[in-house]
């Protein structure tokens, strides 16, 4: 029998609205409460491929621990894949309230075109947000202007790709693909870059970041295979490009 302790995984019914859907995973991370203990009990590496992610995930629905922000995502991509039309992306924030700076992510949801969120802060209206809002910039107002009840200045809004729906996937996250100093732009130019962001992701033609440097995680100095100095300039610009 399941020990009342535990909040049981939520499973997706045919008969659910995505809506409803999207409730119910949100209500279960509620369950599991904000971790306020100041040890964050799961490692979450930004950097690792969506299948190792995955799997911390697997392990957050095992142990039903408390999670903080970026637990959230993870958990909150996890246990919205395998369904495609919910589109999901991380929203980061970086504020400013009392000579310190603070960080805050979110997990974005994009389906049947509007917009909302998931995830989990210690202030209700800073983590999840109803599949309501018609424009990307609609629903990045709406945390600035909660932002704005708790005396935070919004100073960045980083804006990641769509994650992938296969669990399996070495790939990882790309989290901060669009980079806004909000605090330095008008409302109406943060419109203008969010919308054409929007647009770019929803015709899937933005390609990740960290694709435009491979290399970027390898050690230098060390050829990545003995016949790489024999190929031609060209033959190198085409093996770049693959990824």
């Amino acid at each position: 029998c399941v020990q009342p302790s535990v909040p049981p995984v939520p499973n997706y019914k045919l008969s659910m609205s995505i809506p409803e859907w999207l409730q119910a995973i949100q209500t279960y991370m509620k369950m599991l409460q904000y971790n306020h203990t100041g040890t964050q009990f799961f490692e979450i590496r930004k950097t690792r491929p969506l299948s190792g992610l995955m799997e911390t995930a697997k392990e957050m629905t095992r142990e039903s621990l408390p999670i903080k922000c970026l637990e959230a995502v993870i958990l909150g991509i996890y246990l919205t894949n395998g369904q495609p039309s919910v589109e999901r992306f991380p929203i980061s924030f970086k504020t400013h309230f009392s000579g310190n700076y603070f960080h805050h992510v979110v997990l974005g949801i994009y389906c049947n075109g509007r917009y909302g969120s998931l995830g989990m802060s210690r202030r209700s209206d800073l983590m999840d947000k109803p599949l309501t809002y018609r424009t990307l910039s609609d629903l990045i107002f709406e945390f600035e202007d909660s932002y704005k009840k708790y005396l935070h200045s919004v100073k960045k809004v980083k804006i990641g790709l769509y994650v992938p729906h296969e669990p399996h996937s070495f790939q990882p996250i790309e989290w901060k693909q669009l980079v806004l100093n909000v605090s330095r732009m008008m409302r109406t130019e943060v419109r203008k870059e969010l919308e054409k962001f929007a647009r770019d992701m929803r015709m899937k033609i933005l390609k990740p970041s960290s694709a435009h440097s491979p290399m970027k995680e390898r050690p230098r100095g060390k050829s990545l295979s003995p016949r790489r100095r024999q190929g031609s300039p060209q033959r190198r610009a085409c093996r770049r490009d693959k990824s």
